[in-house]
């Protein structure tokens, strides 16, 4: 089984755009968006829902305040400042609860609990592509990593199932954890990126990132003609660290479109921008192809 994650070293250098496209040329592919802080693929696939699974990680305490004797041993031992008193007695600042189980294991009535937390959602659903592994996390809620490396697992446990050889993920922008988690057992990361100052220093810093886990990478620049002499240095960048380059997309107005439509490019704009994501695609394949016949 191959799998192929869409990243980018910021948000907004149309990665999502990318992989929704890539998604309708795939074929037979289980797809994944494992940006699971703020997921924007279901905007394009508008995905039906078949199976919804709570999230769970981590701890948070809660007071009882049947068994709460109000001594305040639980307030004076907080160093995070989550237990506050009110009228109607004590009671935790969920966004201030680190978790720590101090309160819990000092509380002379054991009136606090410690249940593990729902983190937020993730699902099993079908878009008009191919089936889709996705997830939201709550707001201000962590773990991300883990959430990642639970819909991959759960997609690759799919792809098994169907026979299907190619998990196709859409990930995470920047470097951090959900990025890292995406990158496991990843054959092939496309590293959407812009001719920008911010764009190349980006590029780097993710592309070093896919190094570190011996993942090839194939870079896309978006919008190249804004700043052509960039996209050159981008080009010879790719050049020098032996990365493939795999496409060069103009800025056009035609996405803006797609998007209000809530079509991908390569349905939108065939013989334009579609034919262009279509042509990187098929050098896509030719890594992995490449891949096989090294392995």
């Amino acid at each position: 089984m191959r799998e192929i994650v869409v990243i980018s070293g910021k948000g907004g250098a149309g990665k999502t755009t990318i992989m929704a496209a890539f998604s309708h040329l795939a074929g037979e592919a289980v797809l994944c968006d494992l940006d699971v802080d703020a997921p924007d693929l279901h905007l394009l696939l508008n995905p039906k829902i078949q199976e919804e699974n709570a999230f769970r990680s981590g701890h948070e305490a809660v007071i009882n305040p049947e068994k709460c004797v109000m001594c305040g041993t639980c307030r004076n031992m907080c160093r995070f400042d989550a237990i506050e008193l009110s009228l109607i007695g004590y009671s935790i600042k969920p966004f201030h609860c680190e978790g720590c189980k101090v309160c819990v294991e000092f509380c002379p009535s054991e009136a606090i609990d410690f249940p593990e937390k729902h983190c937020g959602n993730w699902y099993v659903s079908d878009t008009r592509f191919s089936p889709m592994v996705h997830a939201q996390l709550f707001p201000g809620e962590e773990n991300s990593g883990r959430l990642v490396t639970l819909l991959k697992q759960r997609a690759r446990e799919m792809a098994e199932i169907a026979g299907v050889d190619l998990v196709l993920c859409d990930g995470a922008p920047g470097i951090g954890c959900p990025v890292i988690s995406s990158l496991a057992g990843t054959d092939v990361a496309i590293v959407v990126t812009e001719p920008t100052p911010s764009g190349i220093h980006d590029l780097e810093r993710v592309a070093d990132l896919c190094v570190g886990f011996r993942t090839k990478v194939a870079v896309l620049i978006n919008k190249w003609d804004i700043n052509p002499p960039l996209a050159e240095s981008i080009e010879s960048y790719c050049r020098e660290k032996g990365f493939s380059l795999v496409g060069r997309l103009a800025h056009d107005p035609g996405v803006v479109n797609a998007m209000i439509q809530r079509q991908v490019l390569t349905e939108y704009d065939p013989s334009g921008l579609g034919s262009v994501l279509h042509g990187a695609w098929e050098k896509v394949l030719g890594l992995l192809e490449d891949d096989k016949a090294t392995s």
